[in-house]
């Protein structure tokens, strides 16, 4: 029996190696899937229009035709829906007027957010109350309904309180976000509730402890729902589109979606443009990456 030991340890150890090796080959596929994408429209945003119509979206790097003439004209000129000249110069301040409202919006949103999320899970978590399992399980029901469902009547709510065509008639409804209340949550159940009592004993009060304690705690929570809070916001078409009447309160992906008009699509155009749109949230993941890991991982495992 003992002689089989060395045997069993080395087929063991083979037999990792080569789920291993599986485990590696899949996420190499998977991540090659995720990245050609971004990589085809990266190259499409540096090659010349015709190229791109000819062609498609490819990686066919041809570096010697490589130009930033898309730049160019994404920054100086806005295609004019009433005439078929695609170079007619209009208004150069109309992309970043997008950009502005689109950073202005998210910021808003993710802050407001994620301070109104926090607060509601942890009154849900830290104080027992009879209706607190209930409430819970209705934010978790609310995750079930599609935003399609919830359209007309989150329309008629802002209409009937004025914010129609106002930032806070798109950040209004978001800010009681049932999968960031839910994900708060489950991070705080694994916190030690020692906690509460030992600064009230310290006469801390309630919104010191949620403040000063809790919240520099669930720091790894906040980094991670701000990255995917940003990324909503941010990417969001449909519902701006509703609320937003006045062209001068287009978001980016709104004003994006007007170079496709019948009169021309400007693809060499959209996406330069949704390229130079990717930099907030890549600078957003940037700065919170290093707490993501933490803040998904964490109450995974309790003890």
């Amino acid at each position: 029996m003992a002689g089989n030991t060395p045997m069993k340890q080395k087929t063991m150890e083979s037999n990792h190696r080569v789920v291993s090796f599986l485990a590696t080959g899949l996420f190499v596929i998977v991540c090659g899937l995720v990245a050609f994408p971004l990589l085809a429209g990266l190259t499409a945003s540096f090659r010349p229009a015709t190229e791109i119509f000819g062609n498609g979206m490819s990686l066919n790097l041809k570096i010697g035709e490589w130009n930033l003439n898309n730049y160019k004209y994404l920054f100086t000129m806005f295609l004019n829906p009433h005439t078929s000249d695609t170079t007619a110069i209009l208004d150069s301040q109309k992309y970043f007027m997008w950009y502005k409202n689109s950073l202005v919006l998210t910021l808003t949103t993710v802050v407001l957010t994620l301070l109104v999320c926090y607060f509601v899970a942890y009154g849900m978590t830290m104080y027992n109350t009879k209706l607190g399992n209930f409430l819970f399980f209705m934010v978790i029901a609310t995750m079930s309904v599609p935003f399609e469902i919830l359209m007309l009547p989150l329309f008629q709510e802002v209409t009937t309180l004025g914010i129609i065509n106002r930032n806070m008639g798109v950040y209004l409804p978001r800010l009681c976000a049932a999968s960031t209340i839910f994900f708060f949550r489950q991070y705080m159940t694994g916190l030690p509730k020692e906690l509460l009592d030992a600064a009230r004993v310290d006469g801390c009060t309630e919104y010191g402890i949620s403040v000063k304690i809790m919240m520099p705690i669930t720091k790894p929570a906040f980094a991670s729902m701000a990255i995917l809070c940003a990324m909503g916001s941010w990417n969001d078409v449909l519902w701006p589109m509703l609320v937003f009447r006045d062209t001068s309160k287009f978001t980016l992906q709104m004003g994006l979606n007007t170079l496709l008009t019948p009169y021309g699509n400007n693809y060499d155009l959209l996406i330069a443009g949704s390229m130079f749109g990717i930099i907030p949230i890549l600078i957003i993941y940037l700065i919170f990456n290093r707490y993501l890991v933490a803040g998904m991982t964490s109450g995974a495992v309790k003890g």
